[in-house]
């Protein structure tokens, strides 16, 4: 246990030093921080997605009984991910930020749902009705200590803000007519 708790402290030393620079930089030129995202997500079979971001890519699909292939995580997976590696990642950061030691660190999110809200079968928020987050953390620090490192991660976390204040979203639609390709066996395409 020893070797690993050094392993821990060492990359928490280094990641301090990265969250300063960072936070420094930001200070001097906020402009720095300040950036647009773009992921591309196209339907491929069915419900079937293919997701791009940068040189990332991911799928998502749904379960065969919603009409899905069950061939990736489904949206609602994707996003808790998004919500738990965030907190997540928010803590050790500040956990290194704030020299408290962290041995292991996990975090569960849970989500209540009614599907009855997505497929129109009743007139009900198609979200979630409620999220809870556990945050299990070992740690030798005092547990002032470890709540303070926690409620730093919790108010700079980019997800728990999306998750928790309402955010503009702004839908913009381009509808194309499909393209005659000769010799096709459709007669269109879509491209």
């Amino acid at each position: 246990m020893t070797g690993k708790v050094e392993k821990n402290m060492n990359n928490q030393a280094e990641l301090k030093k990265s969250f300063i620079r960072v936070s420094s930089a930001l200070k001097k030129k906020p402009a720095l921080g300040q950036d647009t995202y773009v992921s591309t997500t196209r339907v491929n079979d069915q419900l079937c997605c293919e997701i791009q971001e940068g040189k990332w890519r991911f799928r998502a699909d749904m379960p065969k009984e919603a009409g899905g292939q069950e061939s990736a995580s489904t949206p609602g997976a994707l996003g808790r991910a998004a919500l738990g590696s965030c907190l997540a990642i928010g803590y050790m950061l500040w956990a290194s930020r704030l020299d408290v030691p962290v041995i292991s660190l996990e975090v569960e999110v849970h989500a209540d749902s009614d599907d009855a809200g997505l497929f129109g079968a009743a007139d009900i928020e198609p979200g979630y009705s409620e999220i809870r987050y556990r945050v299990n953390i070992e740690s030798p620090a005092p547990e002032a200590d470890v709540v303070k490192l926690l409620n730093e991660g919790d108010k700079h976390s980019p997800w728990l803000d999306v998750f928790t204040r309402p955010v503009v979203c702004k839908r913009e639609v381009i509808i194309r007519e499909p393209t005659v390709i000769p010799g096709s066996r459709e007669g269109y395409s879509s491209e």
